[in-house]
C-alpha cells in the first residue's frame, strides 16, 4: 500500500503543509456538482515548482494518484480523488511573477484567480480576458480549457495561455511554449497540456496574453418574447459583424430566478444582455446596430449604458446565474450541461431543448454564451430522490447527442472531466484512442488525476 511510505516521505519535506485532516479531505472530495464525496488520502500545499517536483517523484515511486486542486469550482469532478491519492492544492503558489507591458503579457503562479490578476493589472491599462464567471484560478482555467462571457471577441485560455511550466509524472519539469506571438517550431506542447485537465502533468507557470482596456465600453439588456426571436437576433449579429464583446442568452426561467436571487425586475421573458468595447463613438454605433437588430426580431425595447456601475450590476447578475438558479429550488444539487453548436445550428438546438425541458419531471432553466453557440442547462435535483438524477441523465444525453448530430461537441467548455466521459468515442473516434496514447507516453503509470478524460483501463 502506497499511503504510509509515500505520506511520511512527502511530510518530511512538507510538514503542516501536508494535511490529513477530515475537514480537508472532505472539502477536496467534492464538487459543485452533483457527484458523490470522494475524499483524498492527503492534500499538499506546495510553495514552488522545485516543491511541486518533489511531489511528484515521490508519489510516482508509490504508485500514488495525484490531482491538480485550484479553486475547486470545475463542473465535471474534473479534481475529485476517484481513486484516493494525494490532492495537490496550488492556492499557495498565488503570486503574479513578472508584468510585461510593452509585450503585452504576464508570468503569474497557477493559484492566482483571474480578478486578482486583473486587481494587479489596473495601473497597467490592460487586463486577462478569459471570464468564465466564477473567479476560478488560472491553473485551473488553463488545465480545463476555460472560456466565458468574453470568448465572442478575445477567445478561449487556448488563445491566450503562450506558455506554460508544467511539472510531468516522473518529476521532470519542461517549458512550452514562450513570448513570442507565433513560432513554428515543433509540436504544440502548450496545446496539449491546456485542456489536458490534470491527466499530463501538473502547471506551475503560466505566461498569459493580456488585453488593452477598451477606451469605453457600453452594456445593456433586451427583453423578448420568445426564445428563438432571441437566438436569431444573435445569430444576424455575428453574421453582420457587429463586434461584440459578451452576448448572453438566459430564458425565462433564469430571468425569474435573477428576480427573487438579486432582488431585480426583468420581465418574466428571454433576454439577451450584450457589451460592446471601442471608443465612445463606437460602441455607441454598436448598440444603435444591434437595437436595430433586436427591433427586427420584436425584441422589446434594448435599453443600454456606458456608466460602470450598470454594467457592474448587469455582469454580477450573470456570474451569480448559478447560484441563483439553484436558489431557486432550495435543496437541490446541480447538473450543468454544457453542449455548444454551429451557431447557424443553434436557434434549433436551443428550441428542441426547450421541448424536451418542457415535458420534463424537473426543473432546467436555460443560459449560455451563445455567441460562440454554447449553452447550459442548469438541471435540478433533489439528491434524495434517484429517479431525479436519472431524469438529468436522460435529459443530457438528449442535448448531447442532439448537439453531436448538429456537428457540435459535447461540452463547449466545462471540459470532459467523469461527467463526459461516455460521449468522448462518438465525438472523437479514433482520435480518443490517440489521446490515450499520448497519456500513455507522458504518464505511463497512471497516477496523474486517474479515471479522467480519456479512456478508462
Amino acid at each position: 500500500m502506497y499511503q504510509p511510505q509515500a505520506l511520511s516521505a512527502l511530510g518530511s519535506f512538507l510538514g503542516q503543509r501536508l494535511s490529513t485532516s477530515k475537514s480537508d479531505l472532505d472539502l477536496h472530495g467534492q464538487s459543485e456538482s452533483y457527484f458523490s464525496l470522494s475524499p483524498p488520502d492527503a492534500v499538499a500545499y506546495p510553495q514552488n515548482t522545485g516543491e511541486v517536483q518533489k511531489i511528484m517523484r515521490i508519489c510516482a515511486e508509490h504508485d500514488m494518484p495525484v490531482i491538480g486542486w485550484g479553486m475547486g469550482t470545475s463542473l465535471e469532478g474534473h479534481a475529485l480523488p476517484v481513486n484516493g491519492g494525494l490532492v495537490v492544492d496550488f492556492r499557495l503558489m498565488d503570486k503574479v511573477l513578472e508584468i510585461r507591458a510593452a509585450d503585452m503579457d504576464v508570468a503569474v503562479q497557477p493559484g492566482v484567480t483571474r480578478e486578482a490578476l486583473n486587481e494587479e493589472l489596473r495601473a497597467t491599462g490592460l487586463f486577462f480576458s478569459v471570464d468564465p464567471g466564477a473567479n476560478a484560478s488560472l491553473g485551473g482555467m488553463a488545465a480545463t480549457g476555460a472560456s466565458g462571457t468574453t470568448t465572442v471577441r478575445y477567445g478561449t485560455m487556448r488563445d491566450n495561455v503562450l506558455g506554460l511550466q508544467v511539472v510531468l509524472a516522473d518529476g521532470r519539469v519542461i517549458r512550452t511554449g514562450g513570448r513570442a506571438r507565433k513560432s513554428a517550431a515543433g509540436y504544440d506542447l502548450t496545446g496539449l497540456m491546456v485542456g489536458s485537465e490534470g491527466t499530463l502533468g501538473l502547471i506551475t507557470e503560466l505566461t498569459l496574453r493580456l488585453h488593452g482596456l477598451p477606451e469605453a465600453v457600453s452594456a445593456g439588456v433586451c427583453a423578448f418574447t420568445r426564445n428563438e426571436d432571441a437566438v436569431n437576433t444573435v445569430l444576424d449579429t455575428i453574421q453582420m459583424g457587429i463586434p461584440v464583446a459578451r452576448i448572453e442568452f438566459v430564458d425565462t426561467a433564469t430571468a425569474a430566478a435573477f428576480n427573487a436571487y438579486a432582488g431585480t425586475n426583468l420581465p418574466a421573458c428571454p433576454h439577451l444582455m450584450v457589451e460592446f468595447h471601442g471608443s465612445p463613438d463606437s460602441v455607441a454605433q454598436d448598440a444603435a446596430r444591434f437595437g436595430e437588430v433586436a427591433a427586427d426580431h420584436d425584441g422589446l425595447g434594448f435599453q443600454w449604458s456606458t456608466k460602470e456601475e450598470d454594467r457592474r450590476a448587469l455582469w454580477a447578475m450573470r456570474h451569480n446565474a448559478y447560484y441563483a438558479i439553484l436558489a431557486s429550488r432550495p435543496g437541490a444539487r446541480a447538473m450543468v450541461t454544457d453542449v455548444c453548436v454551429p451557431i447557424s445550428r443553434l436557434a434549433r438546438a436551443v428550441t428542441e431543448t426547450q421541448a424536451d425541458l418542457a415535458q420534463a419531471s424537473i426543473p432546467g432553466p436555460i443560459l449560455g454564451h451563445v455567441g460562440d453557440g454554447n449553452f447550459h442547462s442548469v438541471l435540478l435535483i433533489d439528491p434524495t430522490r434517484p429517479e431525479e438524477l436519472s431524469e438529468a441523465r436522460r435529459l443530457s444525453h438528449r442535448m448531447v447527442k442532439r448537439a453531436l448530430d448538429l456537428g457540435g461537441t459535447a461540452t463547449g467548455e466545462h471540459g470532459v472531466g467523469m461527467g463526459k466521459l461516455e460521449y468522448m468515442e462518438r465525438e472523437h473516434g479514433e482520435g480518443w484512442d490517440v489521446m490515450t496514447t499520448l497519456k500513455q507516453a507522458l504518464d505511463p503509470q497512471g497516477i496523474l488525476n486517474p479515471g479522467k478524460l480519456i479512456r478508462p483501463v
